[in-house]
């Protein structure tokens, strides 16, 4: 039965939702079928993966539906995620690395930019300041301002405005937008592993490469899952 769900997550293009996969194994229980997917999801990171390299564009998007009354990086109740993209010339985008942050602060980007990206690199940015302290650490900062930008930003930085529309689709379309924050990093990995294995020709790589690393990932118990409450999504 394991081995169906993997072969069920990883074969399906824009993934599985617990309902989807309750129905396609028989499973009884919706919370059942719920577990087992948030206990994949924490395999899906590999241990020790190397870092992005090269040319990369780093940004924040907002998850969590729209607020009124706040402007710009302010949020009162939405998810912040960064996100960094490798960009390919003439033309493409390589891998990704994503993580909720608390904040925009340097205090947050810096750490985030530093455990993602290899020194030496390449990180394009707008003119936010929490980016200020990235060429302290070795990097090579590119910076559009984009409010003095003759382009509009998902042009003049198309890769992460991209990954991020993608996302949201995502979340939308898959999981018709019903997951709680306490459990998006699970999603944003999910969400990682899918992307980086985009090009592969073979869906069999993907499960394999689920299975590999899920007798490598600790076990984790339900009541770890949603932190003592009833806290199920999707």
């Amino acid at each position: 039965m394991w081995f169906l769900a993997m072969w069920f997550v990883t074969s399906q293009k824009h993934g599985a939702s617990a309902l989807g996969l309750q129905r396609v194994l028989g499973l009884g229980s919706y919370r059942t079928a719920w577990t087992w997917l948030h206990k994949l999801r924490r395999a899906m990171v590999r241990p020790g993966r190397d870092r992005l390299s090269g040319y990369v564009e780093v940004d924040e998007t907002y998850v969590g539906g729209k607020e009124k009354g706040v402007h710009g990086r302010q949020t009162e109740k939405k998810a912040i995620v960064a996100i960094v993209v490798e960009v390919h010339f003439p033309k493409g985008f390589g891998r990704i690395r994503m993580g909720r942050v608390p904040d925009v602060s340097a205090a947050s980007l810096t750490p985030f930019v530093c455990g993602a990206v290899e020194p030496g690199s390449t990180v394009h940015t707008d003119g936010w300041k929490g980016y200020n302290d990235i060429p302290k650490h070795g990097y090579n900062r590119k910076m559009t301002v984009l409010s003095a930008s003759p382009e509009p930003s998902h042009v003049a930085m198309p890769a992460v405005h991209r990954v991020a529309s993608l996302l949201k689709r995502w979340l939308l379309g898959t999981h018709q937008g019903s997951v709680r924050s306490w459990h998006l990093d699970y999603y944003l990995d999910e969400f990682t592993f899918r992307f980086n294995r985009r090009t592969s020709r073979s869906r069999g790589m993907l499960f394999y490469r689920l299975m590999q690393q899920a007798v490598a990932t600790p076990p984790t118990r339900y009541r770890d899952l949603v932190g003592g409450s009833d806290g199920l999504d999707e």
